[in-house]
Parts: structure tokens; C-alpha cells; sequence
């Protein structure tokens, strides 16, 4: 393969999850059209995978530029005289399409955004951690760094697992204040001791998959999602001991992953309209399904009263699963069906999430006792929330990946 050809590889491993989504209903393939550049994207990036993850894409000039970038950023030697000409093409061959319009619903409650641009150039912060110290943390998965902001003076630290191209994903701080992280493209997991800034790697069986979505639960046991082998898995900090399960439904995707109150992991299935709960002890797998074939939750949340609430990113809805009754109530996105609402979180009684595919992203609010929404625009822009987290001080943090931008969400008292 050459050089130049990897940028393919880069972006079917990077952004594969948003095209299968995007792609639910898959459009008819189309070729490259002419035009200055189509060699060097018809090289870079049709060699590991299909053309239409380009062809039914659309962006502007500035996104396209953003994605180079982010590609340059994971390795991707793409001389200087090329940059331009690739991001040309793309925009010209591609633009944007028809956004969906966000809808803004106004309400009582203030919130006030403040935003941090990562250090390293096209990073791309994936998930956002709000640790014990008022530390946010987030990790820059195209660029192999783990970023810690200080949200009093907004002093970024950038530190580096071992391994190169690990493309760390997931987050989570355990009880001694390390920062423990997903491998998604070297198939181990990480603990940052952030005081040496050594790093420990957990490796995976061999070809068991790259981990994404790491959990503590109250006995310290790590908890993972492991999606494209569609297991999901458990470590025991203590002695290393790695166990795996496969999920019951083929091609389910394990996502995002959420404890209850007794200690019972629950994921969901982007890949079916399911979500699943963990035996423990046994690593027995019960799964319920939802009210609608096509739904698709990527991201869940769960409530004091261990009610699970998804973000339905195929359909537009927010959801709701009791998993005592198996009984599930939706309400469509304030932002319509092709909202894809992704990022979601719970914080005193209320259920917060993000609105991926308006532009620019909204921040959601929605009180289950009213059954009311409230919307804000982000201001930055959001560039797909993929997950967001509460602090210990009532606020929020959030990564808004496509922007290179971490903010915390300042919510009125």
C-alpha cells in the first residue's frame, strides 16, 4: 500500500461508525466525478474501503478541511501542495447537503458554554471526563494524546500513551485518580498514572476486537463494549484477568454503557434496536428490544431510579426502557427525525443530550416529570457531540470532535 494511499485506511477506521448510521438507507453508489484531484482521492481513498463513504458524503469547504486535517494529524503524509487541492475537490464534487434545521425551544433554565481548542492540531477529541479534581479530560483519538484542561485558568497537558496510533476513545478515572482509557485501534486498554505520566496497557486477546466504551462499577471492576467484534468484556484491575462475552443479536455493536444502582452493567446495540444488560457475576447477557425495528440507540443514560433513556440516533427520538416492565416511551428530538441525537447524560432528575447532525449542534434538556424540551445552539458549533458527562459540581462536560473543541456547560442554579 502506499503513503498516500493510507488516508483511505485512516478514514474507513475512523469514521466507519457516523457512515453506518448515516447510511441506514444506502444510496446508490456513484463514481468520482472529474476534476482536479479526483487521482489522488481515487488512490487515497477507495483502496480500503468503498468509494460511497466518500460519494455520499457532502460538507463544506471548512469540514473538508477539518477531515483532512484530522487525517494528517493520525499519519496520513500528505505533502502541504496537496492539502488544498484534496480539500477542493472534496468540497466542489461534495458539498453540503440538506442540513437538518435545529430547533431552538426556549425555557427557564440559563446555561453558559465555555470552550477550549485541544492543543494538537486535528486531534479530534472523542469522549469528555469530568474527574474528582475538576479536571476535564478528553481524549484526542486521531492525534494518540489524552488532554487535560484546567477550567479555572484553561491550561491544556497533553500526554502520550506509549503506543503509537492507539487511537484512544473511551474515558473513565478510578478511585486513586488514574485515567484509564480504550486502545480503539490497538486492542488494549490503558491506565495513565497521570502524576509519572506512565502508562499501563491491558492487551485484549488476540483478535478480540478494539475495546470502546470503559466502566467502573462500585467494586472497581472495568467494564467495556467491545463493538466491532460485538462482544463486550470485563477487567479486573488487580490481576489483569481479562473475560469476554459475545453479545447475543450477530452485528449488534456494543456502544455506549451506563451501571445501575445494583451493580448491573446495561449497553446498548447500535447495530439493533436493543439494549442489553450483564449478569456480573455470570456474564449472562438479557437483552430488550424496542417498540421500533429501525431504531438505533448509540448512546444511554440511566436515572437514580435505574430507568435507561437512549439517544436514538437513527430515528430522531428520545427514548426511555424500564427494565423491570420491558416497557419503552419515545419522544421525537425537538430537531426532527434526522437529528441524530448522540452525547447523553443524567443530572438531577433532568436528561441532557446532544442533537449530532443540526448545524450547529444543540444542547437538549428534557424533564421527564413535564415531558418538556429545552434547546440552546452550541456555540462553537458542537461537530458532533459524541458523548457528554456530568461533573461533581452539577455541570457538564462535552468533546466536539469534528472542531478539535472541549467545553463545559455551566447550568443556572
Amino acid at each position: 500500500m502506499t503513503q498516500i494511499a493510507r488516508i483511505g485506511c485512516l478514514t474507513a477506521a475512523f469514521v466507519c461508525s457516523a457512515v453506518i448510521a448515516r447510511s441506514q438507507a444506502q444510496q446508490p453508489a456513484r463514481g468520482l466525478p472529474e476534476g482536479n484531484g479526483k487521482a489522488l482521492v481515487e488512490t487515497a481513498c477507495t483502496t480500503c474501503h468503498p468509494v460511497t463513504m466518500i460519494t455520499n458524503a457532502g460538507h463544506t469547504l471548512e469540514d473538508w478541511k477539518l477531515l483532512v486535517e484530522r487525517m494528517v494529524s493520525a499519519g496520513a503524509p500528505v505533502a502541504p501542495n496537496q492539502f488544498n487541492m484534496v480539500t477542493e475537490y472534496l468540497a466542489k464534487s461534495f458539498p453540503e447537503g440538506n442540513v437538518p434545521k435545529a430547533v431552538i425551544i426556549p425555557g427557564p433554565v440559563k446555561v453558559s458554554f465555555k470552550e477550549w481548542t485541544a492543543p494538537t492540531v486535528g486531534s479530534r477529541p472523542h469522549d469528555p471526563l469530568a474527574t474528582h479534581d475538576g479536571y476535564l479530560w478528553y481524549t484526542g483519538q486521531y492525534a494518540n494524546v489524552l488532554g487535560r484542561v484546567d477550567t479555572k485558568t484553561g491550561k491544556i497537558q497533553e500526554f502520550r500513551p506509549t503506543t503509537p496510533r492507539s487511537g484512544p476513545h473511551g474515558l473513565v478515572e478510578d478511585k486513586d485518580g488514574n485515567i484509564w482509557f480504550t486502545a480503539n485501534s490497538k486492542g488494549y486498554i490503558g491506565k495513565l498514572d497521570p502524576k509519572t505520566e506512565k502508562v499501563t496497557e491491558y492487551k485484549l486477546p488476540p483478535d478480540a476486537g478494539d475495546p470502546h466504551t470503559p466502566l467502573f462499577d462500585r467494586k472497581g471492576t472495568l467494564w467495556f463494549t467491545v463493538q466491532g467484534a460485538n462482544k463486550v468484556g470485563r477487567l479486573n484491575p488487580q490481576t489483569g484477568e481479562i473475560k469476554l462475552a459475545d453479545s447475543p443479536t450477530a452485528r449488534s455493536l456494543p456502544y455506549g454503557m451506563v451501571i445501575d444502582s445494583k451493580g448491573t452493567p446495561y449497553y446498548c446495540e447500535f447495530g439493533a434496536p436493543k439494549i442489553a444488560a450483564i449478569d456480573p457475576n455470570t456474564m449472562a447477557i438479557k437483552e430488550w428490544t424496542l417498540t421500533d425495528p429501525a431504531a438505533r440507540p448509540r448512546r444511554i443514560a440511566i436515572t437514580s431510579d435505574d430507568q435507561i433513556y437512549y439517544a436514538d440516533y437513527a430515528r430522531g427520538y428520545l427514548g426511555r426502557l424500564d427494565p423491570k416492565t420491558g416497557a419503552v416511551k419515545e419522544w421525537p428530538s425537538p430537531s426532527g427525525p434526522r437529528s441524530q441525537p448522540y452525547g447523553i447524560t443524567f443530572l438531577d432528575g433532568i436528561i441532557w443530550y446532544s442533537e449530532s447532525a443540526v448545524k450547529p449542534n444543540t444542547l437538549v434538556r428534557f424533564d421527564p416529570k413535564t415531558e418538556k424540551f429545552q434547546t440552546w445552539v452550541i456555540p462553537a458549533g458542537g461537530g458532533v457531540v459524541r458523548n457528554m458527562m456530568t461533573t461533581r459540581d452539577g455541570n457538564l462536560v462535552m468533546a466536539e470532535s469534528a472542531l478539535n473543541i472541549v467545553a463545559l456547560v455551566q447550568i443556572g442554579k
